[in-house]
């Protein structure tokens, strides 16, 4: 009796509303709790009982609790740590490149060249912001290289982790998002190039590059924001606090040793390594030279890649030639040099663990249905709002991306299905097809089990949630706006145009914030 009921249930939460229930669960505790740990293992154990069929219900059946320890450590944990092996290793390889350049010298270093030669918060902000554009190449690489490199100048001209790290996930992924040769070029190219729509992945990827508002439009709201200087949100908080040394951070506001040997070339130096490193471990992986298709061809490398093995790769590399760089500049000695090794390691052990609880609340969430659901509410949009579509489009990729916190798998389920609806040579399919890439991009900054913004946390050192609650009204603003955009995209379909009626909205409610909002703008922000 007891077990059909079970059976029953179970077959009518697959594929329903309630399958993204362990996800939106996940989301809500973390936002009211401040606590990402066990936030997410609650939606996790959730996601088990359901996937048991609710055998708790049944007295005789004994093996209940052992069944959803089962799929809590089979379908969930080892699944993800599995799935992330890659991810791991080059977080702490990255780690320990950092623990290097910092035991040397080369970011205290950079931080006085800084503090000399970038005067204000506006300047360091928006050094940030530049450098976050010119690393392309991957989004979880974006996110610790700039953190890594810009902490030093942030925190001297007291600007906020949490400013930070916004500043960080809000340049990571929509760059990438928008850049022909990254990795996220790669993943949205794989899943189109089996598909007989008569252009490969690459080219319709380019394309659909000009009709991605939320990410463009992201980078007019980061410049316009921080040139009109003020915040808005839990942000203030944040920032207020900073202005009189609390820069809320993990390890903000301990004294940093610095080497008095080391110099910026350090710092910079490594940087380069890596970067030319882990470009070359990515096509190397992705046969630029080897025998096949791919062979001397470096941007179908990039879309054949798979970043999870290029990136250590390349990481691993680079850290053998900064080892014995540093030791030849006599910064470092070997001892020293091996120390760092459980440092960066140590650093990267919260980023890895959110990671593994947030990727494991994903493969609940496709395990019960998550995909179906979505695909469904797709079909039935299609019918009655041809039109409006890209815009619908766009808040079903938002909210998916926002309760599943996977933006690859989020373009993964909506794209096969914005090629069924729209004529593949037809202007509305390349806007369908930006509206699932943008959308993904916005639910994904927006969610707290996000691995993107996850990263950004770990590369600006700042408590997860902080980050989150502080980038969430930032993200919405420019969601609401892109929305609009998208309404419009419909009609007009022409992306120049788009873009700028976005960009003028996008300042125009800025200006109308500020207004609202300028009372709490931070006093010395004034005098700057």
């Amino acid at each position: 009796m007891f077990a059909k009921i079970a059976t029953f249930v179970q077959a009518f939460i697959h594929g329903n509303f309630w399958s993204l229930v362990p996800a939106v669960v996940a989301i809500v505790l973390a936002l009211i709790t401040k606590e990402a740990y066990s936030s997410l293992f609650i939606g996790i154990f959730i996601g088990a009982v359901i996937l048991t069929g609710f055998t708790f219900l049944d007295p005789i059946h004994t093996l209940h609790p052992v069944e959803i320890i089962d799929k809590i450590l089979n379908e969930g944990l080892l699944s993800a740590i599995q799935k992330n092996i890659g991810i791991f290793l080059f977080l702490i390889l990255l780690g320990i490149i950092v623990a290097l350049i910092n035991s040397a010298g080369g970011s205290a270093a950079f931080g006085k060249w800084a503090e000399k030669n970038i005067k204000t918060k506006v300047g360091a902000q928006i050094a940030t912001f530049v450098l976050g554009v010119l690393i392309f190449v991957d989004d979880y690489f974006n996110c610790l290289t700039v953190g890594s490199v810009m902490r030093p100048i942030t925190d001297s001209k007291k600007i906020s982790r949490a400013k930070l790290a916004y500043l960080i996930d809000a340049t990571a992924a929509p760059i990438c998002m928008i850049a022909p040769i990254s990795s996220w070029a790669a993943a949205v190219s794989s899943v189109t190039d089996n598909m007989d729509i008569g252009i490969n992945g690459i080219q319709l990827f380019c394309k659909a590059i000009f009709f991605n508002f939320y990410s463009l439009l992201t980078f007019v709201f980061i410049i316009g924001l921080v040139l009109m200087k003020f915040d808005y949100g839990p942000m203030v908080k944040f920032e207020k606090a900073a202005e009189k040394g609390d820069l809320g951070g993990l390890n903000a506001n301990e004294e940093k040793k610095s080497d008095a040997k080391g110099r910026i070339i350090d710092l910079v130096l490594p940087v380069i390594v890596l970067i030319t490193t882990c470009v070359l471990g990515m096509i190397y992986i992705g046969g630029y030279w080897g025998d096949g298709e791919c062979a001397g061809d470096f941007v179908l490398s990039f879309a054949k890649t798979d970043s999870t093995v290029g990136l250590p790769w390349g990481a691993l590399i680079a850290l053998i030639i900064i080892i014995v760089y540093l030791i030849a500049r006599r910064v470092i000695s070997f001892k020293d040099a091996m120390a760092c090794v459980p440092k960066g390691f140590m650093a990267m052990v919260p980023a890895m663990l959110i990671l593994t609880l947030a990727v494991s609340l994903k493969n609940m969430t496709e395990a019960l249905g998550a995909k179906e659901f979505v695909a469904g509410l797709m079909k039935g949009a299609a019918q009655d709002l041809y039109t409006f579509l890209p815009a619908v489009i766009f808040v079903v990729a938002c909210f998916l991306a926002f309760a599943t916190g996977t933006s690859w798998g989020t373009f993964g389920i909506l794209i096969p299905i914005v090629t069924a609806i729209f004529a593949p040579e037809s202007t509305l399919f390349i806007i369908g097809i930006s509206a699932c890439c943008a959308g993904a991009v916005c639910g994904d900054h927006c969610s707290p089990i996000s691995d993107t913004t996850i990263m950004a946390s770990a590369g600006a050192q700042i408590e997860h949630v902080n980050h989150v609650s502080t980038q969430l009204p930032y993200a919405i603003s420019v969601a609401a706006v892109s929305f609009v955009t998208f309404i419009i995209a419909g009609w007009i379909q022409n992306a120049f145009i788009c873009i700028l009626i976005g960009a003028v909205l996008t300042v125009g409610m800025l200006f109308l914030l500020k207004m609202v909002t300028g009372n709490m703008k931070p006093k010395t922000e004034a005098k700057e």
